[in-house]
């Protein structure tokens, strides 16, 4: 579903906020989710590797990556992978990570539970 989404920000939004900045959150949070249900490992290891994925995407940005190797030509990589750096796009990524341990509870370690959950029966 997140990459429907980010499908759709990529190819369809060209503003100055949405497509460069959240469009980036998002893509951390789907890679995170995308790698955490392939791999079995420490959520804390999946986040490392996400953010460190993405620092290193955005790096190959920084070298023009994509033009030196002539996947420039190729809309549906130059999509995925992007063609320009931008430091902007390093915080969207480390909030992203920041995103996903703050709202899953899974990562966290916990669960909410409700008024009805907490009533436990009484045991005579």
């Amino acid at each position: 579903m997140l990459l429907i989404v980010e499908s759709g920000i990529a190819l369809y939004v060209h503003d100055a906020i949405i497509r460069p900045f959240f469009g980036d959150f998002l893509a951390v949070i789907a890679l995170f989710f995308l790698l955490k249900s392939f791999l079995n490992l420490q959520d804390l290891t999946i986040a490392l590797v996400s953010i460190c994925l993405a620092y290193f995407i955005e790096f190959l940005q920084y070298c023009n990556f994509l033009a030196f190797s002539g996947l420039k030509k190729y809309k549906f990589i130059v999509v995925i992978l992007g063609n320009s750096f931008d430091w902007r796009d390093i915080f969207a990524y480390t909030l992203g990570i920041f995103a996903v341990f703050f709202f899953d509870k899974e990562t966290l370690g916990f669960e909410v539970k409700t008024d009805v959950e907490k009533q436990k029966p009484t045991q005579y």
